[in-house]
């Protein structure tokens, strides 16, 4: 797999932590993904944030075929090579004139990973502009190292603890305005973060945070699903596959796997650093 990229995308990853956009799936097939989650919260009465957290590729067989697609895997394969594990997913929504954002962060400062080598795909179910609160990143800050952050625990940050880091400078900040169907990629370390959502329609993301299989747990034996290639190195226990679309052992395996990263008496890369 791979061969998804130019040498020149590859660079220009390498260079400034992002790239975008990159195209997965038709805009039809992103609408009929968007109509089938949106179905789910109909059904269970709940909004997906509040009940599938961290394993969602496993819980839907759409979303499934989404983190298995050829196109987004291939892509990631070309930066990090083909030997995958994908350890998390998680859909990001902000609903029509919602006050929620997203604070300045660095993915892989709360996931425990060494060395921590995270890449994340962002993958648009419908159209993600700057009125709709798209993500923003400084391209470039994936080379500043890891940055202190702040959890604030407010109640409108979508992240779990409302982690941050202060004083950024957002000046040359690029806007990954995606169509439905497309993708972005962003470095493990990139400062990225998004804003409010003044529109008049949700937005829905699908986030797919990808490691390569030489990549270890820094705070204990985890699992991950094997997404391409070969597990050539055991660090991570092999997530069991769903037999059927909404596999209560995947609601069990979801449920432990984000108290685990929620527990707060797990210090990790985020906290111990020095401020940048």
């Amino acid at each position: 797999m791979g061969k998804v990229l130019t040498e020149a995308q590859v660079r220009q990853f390498h260079e400034t932590g992002i790239l975008s956009p990159v195209m997965a799936v038709s805009e039809q097939e992103a609408s009929d993904c968007r109509s089938k989650l949106e179905a789910y919260e109909a059904e269970t009465g709940k909004p997906a944030v509040d009940t599938i957290h961290i394993k969602g590729h496993l819980y839907f067989d759409w979303a499934y075929q989404l983190a298995r697609n050829p196109r987004l895997v291939g892509a990631i394969s070309d930066l990090v090579g083909e030997d995958l594990f994908i350890m998390a997913s998680r859909f990001w929504i902000k609903d029509a004139q919602d006050r929620k954002y997203v604070s300045w962060h660095q993915d892989h400062a709360y996931f425990g990973l060494k060395p921590p080598t995270i890449i994340t795909a962002w993958l648009a179910l419908n159209e993600v502009t700057r009125d709709n609160g798209c993500m923003r990143v400084i391209p470039g800050s994936h080379k500043s190292g890891t940055h202190k952050h702040i959890e604030t625990h407010n109640a409108d940050n979508l992240l779990s603890r409302g982690q941050e880091v202060a004083d950024v400078d957002d000046t040359g900040a690029f806007d990954c305005v995606l169509k439905p169907g497309e993708f972005s990629i962003h470095h493990g370390h990139v400062l990225h973060s998004s804003e409010p959502n003044t529109s008049d329609d949700r937005r829905i993301g699908f986030a797919m945070m990808f490691i390569p299989a030489s990549v270890e747990s820094a705070i204990g034996r985890r699992s991950a699903t094997l997404i391409s290639g070969q597990d050539r190195f055991g660090h991570w226990d092999h997530d069991p596959l769903p037999t059927r679309d909404r596999d209560p052992v995947i609601m069990d395996l979801m449920h432990k796997a984000n108290s685990h990263y929620r527990d707060k008496n797990h210090k990790q890369d985020a906290e111990p650093a020095a401020a940048k």
